[in-house]
């Protein structure tokens, strides 16, 4: 209902010089969405973006007009300026996979759950034997006579033990299993560890082991290869209990089995334990109702067209369902088991593969089965309109974490740290995990030596949280990932400074973010001197170009040898203000004269990112 105040709020339009102008601004009851943008409140309220932002300034939030705020937030500041507001009904269909299955249990009650089978995940390091594992499970007499009956490859299977049933997902590693973490997809319930009891814990070990801890699954730890002669189990037992998982015999609470792929010894006794730690996590599911599920993998086939396996997390999958995947829905027109066989349902903790989707969803994609195409249609265009609104928070940086911690948005910061060596990582997980407040803590969640790779962009984006690079190397598809999900990657030379510049964000005093915009590259002829201005390089420029000024980089054998600003530029005898590609010239650089033939020089400036601001309010 719709009413107008007794007074007026002021509006300021234009810039300067420009006089304020008063309007009369409507006071309404409004509704407001769990997120909204600045420019989306200010046109519900039919105010300007600058009043909003000023009323958030007042809070000691710094905003731009297309920064994505909480529904507490925009409420304070809708409330300030006059409006009635109250909260619009969520869609159903936001919430992930598991969240979506948790809120369907609590709304049936607990009379409708029923016990189901655990989900299984093995993680460890390459060549340690995990695929020979999971075969030897597979088609072990635990499958009541299938075994080599397997038909079809669906990322999934599903053994029998006793009574009882395990679901074992067969993804590449932890890599996998993190991304689809990073979409919401919490799927699985167990994860195992494998080590090899002849190689010991080794580093996609240690990253396996803090991407399950992350998750916060609880892991059992499988020590493969027992059979061979250099076995250690003590070894490989401390090794593990150094990287946080004590085992029950060591008085942890990880259960650990020695096991052997190639004997099959310890078989037995993993599939119990991963039933009695099932059993003690009371997982339950309701079989009744319309499915909720998530992928596992996608593909199209040349024949049948896109094809999805589907993990069943609640309610019942059936021929003929109406469902959408992710972006994308479809009429279910067949499903198939992990032999291959045509079945009419799935229930919860089950894997099959479903035709009928119009594309191929990815992995980590939510299905939901819905009443009918319209309906379908109709959640999709929702999605998609709050996944535009949520673009731009779905990731923490350091620019925006005092804003966030003022609002109550960060309790946590979560780091990924990579270094040069590893005697870095403790001194700096030391430093960084002591800046720790009653407001925010700082949880370094993985620390290792050696370049950032995607998986660490992908447990950062999973975990909401930065990758801090320290004297190390970026990987390009590590960068191009970074960019594509918007997740922060810092590189830091220095210690302190790294230290320094995440205790100025907690405390909003962090300063603007610079980063190096590549201008060009030259490659080094030969060096010669020249009166009045000293050693100076002769060489050809390979793509860009090379300004007068710009900063430079002595590039050798892939390493830094030199970094300063560029000391003259020539083109024969004359000074230029630039060389451009194709040119040959000489390059003369602040404090460095050892140039060989072969060496490369990259030339760059510095700009300030565009997603930094200028200083973060300290209100």
């Amino acid at each position: 209902m719709n009413r107008r105040t007794q007074g007026s709020a002021t509006t300021n339009y234009g810039g300067a010089g420009v006089a304020s102008k008063r309007v009369e601004v409507e006071h309404r009851d409004i509704e407001l969405p769990q997120s909204i943008t600045v420019r989306e409140l200010a046109d519900e309220m039919r105010v300007s973006a600058i009043d909003v932002i000023k009323e958030l300034l007042k809070n000691g939030i710094v905003t731009n007009i297309n920064q994505v705020i909480d529904y507490k937030t925009a409420a304070a500041v809708a409330e300030a300026l006059g409006h009635q507001v109250k909260e619009r009904p969520r869609a159903n269909v936001q919430a992930s996979a598991m969240g979506m299955a948790r809120l369907r249990e609590i709304r049936d009650g607990e009379g409708s759950l029923q016990p189901r089978s655990p989900v299984v995940t093995i993680l460890g390091h390459v060549d340690h034997g995990k695929t020979s594992l999971l075969d030897v499970i597979r088609q072990s007499n635990v499958v009541g006579g299938e075994a080599g009956g397997i038909t079809q490859h669906i990322g999934a299977y599903q053994v029998e033990v006793g009574d009882k049933k395990i679901t074992f997902l067969d993804t590449p590693g932890h890599e996998a299993f993190t991304a689809m973490r990073a979409r919401g997809a919490l799927v699985t319930d167990v994860a195992i560890l494998v080590v090899a009891a002849d190689d010991g814990v080794m580093p996609q070990t240690v990253e396996a082991i803090n991407h399950a801890k992350a998750a916060n699954v609880p892991v059992i730890v499988a020590i493969n290869k027992i059979d061979r002669d250099d076995a250690n189990l003590d070894r490989v037992k401390r090794q593990v209990g150094e990287n946080g998982l004590i085992i029950e015999e060591w008085g942890g609470d990880v259960i650990c089995v020695p096991v052997s792929a190639r004997t099959k010894e310890g078989i037995s006794e993993l599939l119990e334990n991963i039933l009695l730690l099932a059993e003690v996590m009371e997982l339950k599911a309701d079989p009744h109702g319309r499915c909720l599920g998530v992928v596992v993998e996608g593909e199209l086939d040349n024949t049948r067209g896109p094809m999805a396996t589907i993990l069943v997390q609640s309610g019942t999958l059936r021929v003929g369902d109406v469902v959408i995947v992710g972006d994308t829905w479809g009429k279910i027109k067949a499903i198939f088991n992990d032999q291959g066989k045509h079945v009419r349902k799935a229930e919860p903790s089950t894997p099959v593969e479903i035709l009928g989707l119009n594309t191929v969803p990815r992995p980590g994609d939510i299905l939901a089965a819905i009443v009918d195409e319209k309906t379908a249609r109709s959640i999709l265009q929702a999605r998609q309109k709050e996944r535009d609104r949520a673009e731009a928070s779905r990731t923490l940086t350091l620019e925006d974490l005092y804003s966030r911690i003022q609002s109550g948005q960060a309790k946590e910061l979560n780091v990924v740290l990579k270094t040069d060596v590893q005697g870095s990582i403790d001194a700096i997980r030391a430093s960084l995990e002591k800046l720790t407040n009653e407001k925010v803590r700082v949880n370094v969640i993985h620390g290792g030596a050696g370049s950032v790779t995607e998986s660490d962009v992908m447990l950062a984006l999973a975990s909401n949280g930065i990758v801090v690079n320290f004297n190390s190397r970026v990987e390009p598809g590590a960068k191009n990932l970074a960019e594509a999900e918007g997740v922060e990657l810092r590189h830091y030379t220095i210690i302190y400074e790294l230290i320094d510049d995440v205790e100025k964000a907690m405390s909003g005093l962090l300063e603007p973010e610079y980063v190096d915009v590549i201008d060009g590259h030259a490659e080094v002829r030969q060096s010669f001197k020249v009166s009045k201005v000293g050693i100076i390089a002769g060489v050809a420029i390979q793509d860009g170009r090379a300004t007068r000024n710009a900063m430079v980089r002595v590039i050798r054998n892939g390493r830094v040898l030199h970094e300063s600003k560029v000391d003259s530029l020539k083109h024969f005898k004359d000074d230029v203000r630039e060389l451009t590609v194709g040119f040959e010239g000489g390059v003369g650089v602040e404090g460095f004269e050892d140039f060989q033939p072969g060496d490369r020089m990259e030339f760059y400036h510095r700009e300030q990112s565009a997603k930094s601001p200028a200083r973060l309010s300290t209100r």
